[in-house]
């Protein structure tokens, strides 16, 4: 049974989709699940990029043991000086370099001759060497390379020291078939391919990712890279659960596994949705709500008789609690953390009080308190320090009255601060109260509303969106009242916001560069 190596790169490629940003409390956070997960490699960031990524991959460097780190650079000597920096203090660097090999980039995007590049990649892989012994070089665009010169420029990457070599599917634009068979092709015609690991990045353009990464392990790949949930650039990258699950099921036809402890599949996933505010689809495969659900009759009846009718893995697997317990305002501190524990939530001490307090003011107002709900307390506990905190609010609105709001925040210096605004509708009258009293006026490029669950007793869920001095910021609400979700989602958006004003360190919404 081969094993084949797990490169994560949810805080790279993951993090540079649109609205994906995560802060760097939030990028500690995600790297010791992935930890715990059992991933080979984390590939921490692309430290040139700013001040803000370069310490979150520092930062990381320093706690992560079990696992390489890796930083992403393009081939220039400024990028893998940022990269040996930030990877200083790792137990087991890993500089992560690119240079696009396609006949389209290297005239359009690189202005580089294939003479050119093959310099490029050697003089590039040379110089990373003399900062760290594990080297990774990927070939962008390699399914639009002619095979050919892809495995001149791998021979000549091995030759300099690299020790990984990376055949990207950049632009998802392979078919399985034809994927599997330029890995084999590299595999067996690049110069010095037995001294280095074969891995593949593929991107979901036409939704065959993993589809495209499973074709390329059947034809000798040894490192698979991928993001938890799929979240990666455009239509995202492979998911790391459906391509560990697939190994796991499938170990009869595929004859390779991961050293990924897949119970902890469903705790990561719902992590990265929150911290990142991306939604997963109910249908989603391995970690979606209703991946494990049944509600055709036959389909119930087959489940009861014999589970393996309609379910080729168990929940339990993947991390998910076949035994649900409803939890209300009677439930009592074991049951609550039991449940905690069973959707892969941590929390300290102090934490885990106000956590609790708050589940039962809400299951005061709910009959039931759900998962949604439970995860959206942990969410709001684990929020950045609060620059401004809300006290009360108020709102007179009507067809024929217009709307004021008033608002009463409190600063951290223990100050209240108390406005009346009037606008267009009790949202933008106490965000206009908002505006007023922090002395700032951000865009508000995003508002969106929903239920966490369904019901007239539901959370409502507010995102937000805003922008100052071309920084992006996101915020997320939640309540049983759709203005007081409104009001916690811009408060959480400005608190961040005040919070990189401050001088405290936040990576970059956008890149200058991005990879396959």
């Amino acid at each position: 049974m081969r094993r084949i190596a797990v490169f994560d790169t949810t805080l790279r490629d993951g993090e540079q989709a649109p609205g994906c940003s995560m802060n760097p409390r939030e990028k500690l956070e995600v790297a010791k699940r992935l930890e715990k997960l059992g991933v080979d490699v984390i590939e921490a960031g692309f430290p040139v990029s700013s001040p803000g990524d370069l310490e979150s991959v520092r930062a990381i460097a320093e706690i992560v043991k079990d696992c390489s780190v890796a930083g992403l650079c393009r081939s220039l000597e400024k990028d893998i000086d940022a990269a040996a920096e930030a990877l200083a203090g790792a137990v087991s660097p890993r500089i992560h370099i690119f240079l696009a090999t396609s006949p389209i980039h290297m005239e359009y995007k690189l202005k580089m001759t294939p003479d050119q590049v093959l310099e490029q990649t050697a003089s590039a892989v040379r110089y990373a060497k003399k900062f760290c012994d594990d080297v990774e070089f990927s070939a962008e665009d390699a399914s639009r390379s002619d095979p050919d010169f892809l495995c001149r420029v791998f021979g000549e990457a091995i030759k300099a020291g690299a020790r990984t070599l990376n055949i990207p599917d950049t632009v998802g634009y392979a078919m399985p078939e034809e994927f599997g068979k330029l890995v084999r092709y590299a595999k067996e015609h690049s110069p010095g391919a037995e001294k280095a690991v074969f891995s593949v990045h593929v991107h979901n353009d036409l939704g065959l990712a993993v589809a495209n990464s499973l074709a390329a392990i059947s034809a000798g790949a040894d490192q698979v890279e991928c993001t938890i949930n799929g979240i990666g650039e455009r239509a995202g990258n492979a998911s790391l659960e459906e391509i560990v699950m697939a190994l796991r099921v499938r170990r009869d036809f595929l004859k390779a596994d991961t050293r990924i402890d897949s119970t902890r599949l469903y705790g990561a996933s719902r992590l990265v949705s929150r911290v990142t505010g991306v939604k997963l689809p109910p249908n989603k495969a391995i970690v979606g709500d209703n991946a494990f659900v049944h509600e055709a009759g036959v389909h119930q009846h087959g489940v009861m008789a014999k589970r393996e009718t309609y379910e080729i893995m168990t929940p339990e697997s993947v991390g998910i609690s076949k035994t649900r317990m409803v939890l209300g305002k009677h439930s009592g501190r074991h049951a609550f953390e039991d449940r905690l524990r069973s959707l892969g939530l941590g929390a300290d001490a102090e934490t885990l009080e106000k956590i609790f307090a708050e589940f039962k003011d809400l299951a005061d107002k709910k009959k039931v308190v759900n998962d949604r709900d439970i995860e959206a307390l942990v969410m709001g506990a684990a929020a950045l320090p609060e620059t401004w905190k809300l006290d009360h609010w108020a709102v007179n609105t009507g067809s024929a009255l217009g709307a004021s709001g008033t608002i009463r925040l409190q600063h951290r210096d223990g100050a209240f601060r108390k406005l009346v605004s009037l606008g267009d509708g009790p949202i933008d009258s106490i965000y206009k109260s908002i505006n007023r009293i922090i002395g700032k006026e951000p865009e508000l490029e995003l508002y969106e509303i929903g239920a966490i669950t369904g019901g007239s007793s539901s959370q409502g869920e507010t995102m937000v969106k805003i922008a100052w001095n071309d920084r992006h910021y996101n915020g997320r609400g939640v309540s049983t009242d759709i203005i007081e979700s409104s009001i916690k989602a811009y408060l959480a958006a400005i608190n961040a916001m005040e919070w990189d004003i401050q001088g405290n360190p936040k990576p970059a919404m956008d890149t200058p560069a991005k990879s396959g």
